[in-house]
């Protein structure tokens, strides 16, 4: 995403702060405006850039726990923003390095809102979505796993059922993250990607399943009717998780075509954000092979048609990987485009266009009811 600037010294910061570091006021994010507010100079008024005050507080989250930089309307009846009144359940907190470890969570699960935010899907609570006719809602479980910390045998499983997406909170630790890649033989994993592919989930039930929409996924994807069980059996009983072919982004993606649409779905999420990063900073690139012009991102990525997506991606996605390897480190993005995925990607990216501009399939039987 873009930076933001601290209303009040006009410093760029990164959109998880609290405390500008170079004026020491109050920041919060209100995703209403998208921009940051400032508290300061003895005031109890919030203000942007401008000085103009806006009727909000502090999310319940940052009062209680300290872990939220959003903001909420003063009037209503909702203590909690947008991204942290979807938990059903959080992390017990007594437990040594669980606030940590949750705080990083709930960063993550900020940044995947902002994304669907200006992506303008739909994310109804599950209380809303019943309100409104439109399950299923979007709900969020953080789960210790104390069995698993001792014993290095993971007891939770990170997953999505019917809308409620449940995340063991070990992997926020950087440790025993990193042994779980390794282990599946992963060549990324992280919090923010965990977050991205199981709302894919999600979106494949609140989009797809059960619509005439699932004909045309099951063109891209395949038949999501085979059974998962004998799938996932498949998939790691005979040793084939850690490869897969030019037709998945991930070896996780051959699995089943639920899985396929959801590592496809994370990875067009990490493609778009990384763009409006890079557009954000204005940056751009010298000439490029095939490029009449300089790679650039003067477009609105959450928006953009999936060719010029992948256009500019191409080059910048090299120039990451370059600066990575210039100080050491593996390959910030190591995954290879082929013409069938990137006919994924366009899939759900013209999917979430329609979704993001109203037109979502009916489920089945609303439709015959209608």
């Amino acid at each position: 995403m873009r930076p933001y600037a601290c209303p009040n010294c006009s410093r760029p910061n990164h959109f998880e702060v609290r405390v500008c570091p170079n004026c020491a006021f109050t920041l919060g994010y209100d995703p209403d405006s998208d921009q940051l507010l400032f508290l300061g100079d003895n005031a109890t008024t919030w203000r942007d850039a401008q000085g103009e005050e806006h009727a909000l507080l502090v999310c319940q989250n940052n009062n209680a726990y300290q872990i939220c930089n959003w903001l909420v309307p003063a009037v209503g009846n909702q203590p909690l923003c947008l991204a942290c009144k979807h938990n059903r359940t959080i992390p017990d907190l007594t437990a040594p390095d669980v606030p940590a470890r949750w705080a990083k969570i709930e960063a993550a699960k900020r940044r995947l809102f902002h994304t669907l935010l200006y992506l303008k899907l739909p994310i109804e609570t599950v209380a809303e979505a019943e309100a409104n006719g439109t399950s299923p809602g979007l709900a969020f479980d953080f789960l210790y796993d104390p069995v698993g910390e001792q014993t290095g045998t993971v007891q939770i499983t990170t997953g999505h059922d019917a809308g409620l997406v449940t995340l063991n909170i070990l992997e926020a630790d950087d440790v025993q993250r990193e042994k779980m890649r390794a282990g599946l033989g992963e060549p990324y994993r992280t919090l923010l990607g965990h977050f991205r592919h199981e709302v894919g989930h999600y979106y494949f039930s609140r989009l797809i399943e059960d619509t005439a929409e699932v004909e045309n996924f099951r063109a891209v994807f395949g038949d999501e009717r085979i059974s998962y069980d004998e799938a996932m059996q498949k998939h790691y009983g005979e040793g084939t998780a850690g490869t897969w072919s030019s037709d998945y982004v991930s070896a996780y993606a051959t699995m089943h075509p639920w899985e396929d649409f959801a590592e496809t779905f994370a990875h067009l999420m990490h493609i778009i954000d990384a763009l409006a990063t890079i557009g954000g900073f204005g940056m751009r690139m010298l000439k490029w092979p095939g490029h009449e012009e300089q790679p650039a991102v003067d477009f609105d990525p959450y928006h953009a048609p999936t060719p010029e997506l992948l256009a500019e991606w191409g080059p910048f996605a090299f120039a990451e990987n370059a600066i990575n390897r210039s100080m050491g480190q593996s390959d910030l993005y190591p995954f290879h485009l082929s013409p069938t995925i990137s006919a994924k990607l366009d899939y759900i990216n013209r999917l979430l266009q329609r979704a993001g501009e109203g037109d979502i399939a009916p489920k089945l039987g609303q439709q015959i009811a209608a």
